[in-house]
């Protein structure tokens, strides 16, 4: 088991009701889950918990055994920074870098940089023609594909994925898709998936439904 959540409690001050509820699910070493529900059903709030971005009120995250309430800022930093790593509907590319400085980025913060495997991800996701480019002049399926090789060249065992063809058509959503399960399939990674799309849903091995802060 790679990811392991435990009856996760999140309230948030001044809400009625925990956002999230009691959530329980495991995620292993390879598997890609689609994570499902309306807007307001704490979707996302899972995922930055799984992320290492919140934490939790009540429960337990565990990633490779390691508890992430055992951990202090710069243990939940370091899993950002190496074995999890994060794609957002809003591409998060860093405007004064360029293409190829993009790509290295999150690695060279974790010094995990190879630049063989940068180089191979650029041409995986045909963006070695754009490596002197700016984001500001790139299309929005073409960010994307820099926000996903960013997150892939750290080498995840876990990628998070928060509806990450949102900002996209249907054709350029479903391209970036079967380049992001492509690679999570060649690297072992586990993914994790946000979207409100049946049809995404349907091409991840497993899907799961949040409702209400709990799944169905």
């Amino acid at each position: 088991m790679l990811l392991d959540i435990d009856r996760v409690v999140k309230r948030y001050p001044g809400a009625e009701r925990a956002v999230l509820d009691g959530v329980s699910l495991t995620l292993d070493a390879g598997e890609t889950l689609a994570l499902t529900g309306e807007s307001g059903s704490g979707k996302s709030t899972l995922l930055h918990l799984a992320g290492a971005l919140d934490t939790v009120d009540g429960g337990e995250i565990r990633l490779d055994g390691t508890a992430y309430s055992a951990l202090d800022d710069a243990g939940r930093a370091a899993i950002r920074r190496g074995p999890v790593a994060l794609v957002f509907q809003q591409f998060n590319l860093v405007p004064s870098l360029t293409v190829g400085q993009n790509l290295a980025f999150h690695a060279r913060l974790g010094g995990r940089h190879d630049p063989e495997w940068v180089t191979q991800l650029a041409q995986r996701l045909g963006l070695d023609a754009l490596l002197a480019r700016y984001p500001e002049t790139l299309s929005g399926g073409q960010q994307q594909r820099v926000a996903i090789g960013r997150a892939m060249a750290l080498r995840p065992r876990l990628l998070l994925a928060d509806e990450p063809t949102g900002n996209l058509d249907e054709a350029t959503g479903d391209a970036v898709l079967t380049l992001m399960l492509d690679l999570v399939a060649e690297t072992g990674a586990a993914l994790l998936l946000v979207t409100h799309s049946e049809r995404i849903a349907a091409r991840l091995g497993r899907r799961v439904h949040l409702t209400s802060g709990a799944l169905r």
